[in-house]
């Protein structure tokens, strides 16, 4: 009767039986999220131009990057002046401004750039401890319904500053991991590795394109113009840095027209005892429908069949490499530039075209180190075998005079003498 009059009277009092028997209570850490990071770009559209804020924690490290390697557009406009007390940097630059492209839509013009840290090594050092960076910036205008209270005014833009924004193509060359789906993290590699390179162009609202590397050259300095240098593509696309020992060549075939991907086997300098090098490379574009030629082309010397062979487009662009009889080669068209003799743009036959700088690549390992290595190891084991064949010698010795002072014992016996004698 006790637990059914228990029963009945919770009944009566509170109309559930969950308050007679209770249940644990569970709590959802869900609920109860700690509140996210903020951006680290943030950007704002206004009516004539837009406004970027960075913070100096770009990458969320809290290593703080420097103001002077931030630029904003092709045209790598600065940012406004900063103390170095504040924690962000600011753009403020008009819509048309920075080279920044406008693509029109049928609800919208959308204004779109990239913002670029580019870390530059500080005073006499050779090392970065900040990533490159490009951050895509867009910013949208919707074009229907009136924003302004005032007169109604043209929103058209001359049409040659229209064609020269989009005319602006961004470049880079980036170092990627071995399965080209991400950018290294390290440029650090021992000698023997190979560096993966990739050449690309954004395009934005630009006819579709197909991107070259016309020339490249490795020298000990961003300043590609120094020596000693190595020459790694020359005469319009020739990788020639596959002629030597190396196995150095452009991936066949490309994964977009826009990209070009090639593979150099690491080396350094061996009168130089620095353990850096930078590639610099001039890149071009042509229109994707445009067949390659001597002029434009990406071509790799195989040993296997000690030939060169092109990525895309007849074999027969590539024989001009064998002789160097392409063009103008990357080393001499630097030298008539600084003398103030660029080459005709009519000879160049593109619509584009910069010079891309990546590195430094750090190598942690050099065939001198290695040679030092050998030579302090030597010692150690010339005494080491001298010594082997000392004891050996000595102990041969020691069983062939033993050998040699028992046969004269036998045969020259002692005979006692006698006590009368």
């Amino acid at each position: 009767m006790g637990p059914s009059f228990r029963l009945f009277v919770c009944l009566l009092l509170w109309g559930s039986l969950e308050l007679c028997n209770p249940r644990p209570v569970w709590h959802d850490e869900s609920q109860h999220l700690m509140p996210s990071k903020p951006p680290t770009v943030m950007v704002e559209c206004q009516e004539d131009q837009l406004v970027v804020t960075v913070s100096k924690d770009l990458f969320g490290t809290g290593k703080l990057i420097r103001p002077a390697d931030l630029t904003l557009g092709p045209a790598n406009c600065e940012p406004l002046f900063s103390m170095d007390t504040d924690p962000v940097v600011r753009f403020e630059v008009g819509l048309h401004a920075c080279g920044n492209s406008v693509q029109v839509t049928d609800d919208a013009l959308v204004y779109s750039t990239f913002l670029f840290h580019d870390p530059r090594p500080v005073g006499n050092l050779s090392i970065l401890r900040t990533n490159r960076a490009e951050v895509p910036i867009e910013c949208r205008y919707p074009r229907s319904g009136n924003v302004s209270s005032w007169a109604i005014l043209p929103t058209w833009v001359p049409f040659r500053t229209t064609m020269f924004s989009e005319e602006k193509l961004v470049f880079s060359l980036r170092l990627m991991e071995e399965n080209w789906s991400t950018e290294k993290t390290t440029p650090t590699f021992q000698l023997g590795d190979r560096a993966h390179l990739q050449a690309q162009v954004h395009t934005g609202s630009h006819v579709p394109l197909r991107v070259f590397v016309d020339h490249c050259v490795a020298t000990l300095t961003p300043d590609w113009n120094t020596s000693p240098y190595h020459t790694i593509v020359d005469f319009h696309g020739c990788l020639v840095d596959g002629l030597t020992d190396a196995s150095s060549a452009f991936q066949a075939p490309r994964p977009r027209p826009e990209t070009l991907q090639f593979t150099v086997d690491v080396f350094h300098f061996a009168n130089d005892s620095r353990n850096t090098i930078y590639i610099t490379c001039h890149l071009k574009v042509t229109p994707v429908d445009r067949v390659p030629d001597q002029i434009s082309k990406a071509c790799s010397f195989s040993k296997s069949s000690n030939r060169w062979s092109p990525v895309e487009g007849p074999v027969d662009i590539c024989r001009c490499c064998n002789k160097g009889s392409c063009g103008v080669s990357g080393r001499y068209r630097r030298l008539r530039h600084l003398e103030g003799q660029s080459v005709p743009r009519s000879r160049r036959h593109v619509t584009e075209e910069a010079d891309v700088t990546v590195g430094p690549l750090i190598f942690l390992g050099k065939t001198r180190d290695r040679s030092v290595e050998g030579s302090t190891s030597s010692p150690p084991s010339v005494m080491l075998g001298l010594g082997l064949a000392t004891v050996v010698s000595l102990t041969v010795a020691t069983i062939v005079l033993g050998f040699t002072g028992k046969r004269r014992a036998a045969s020259h016996p002692v005979c006692p003498v006698s006590a009368s004698q």
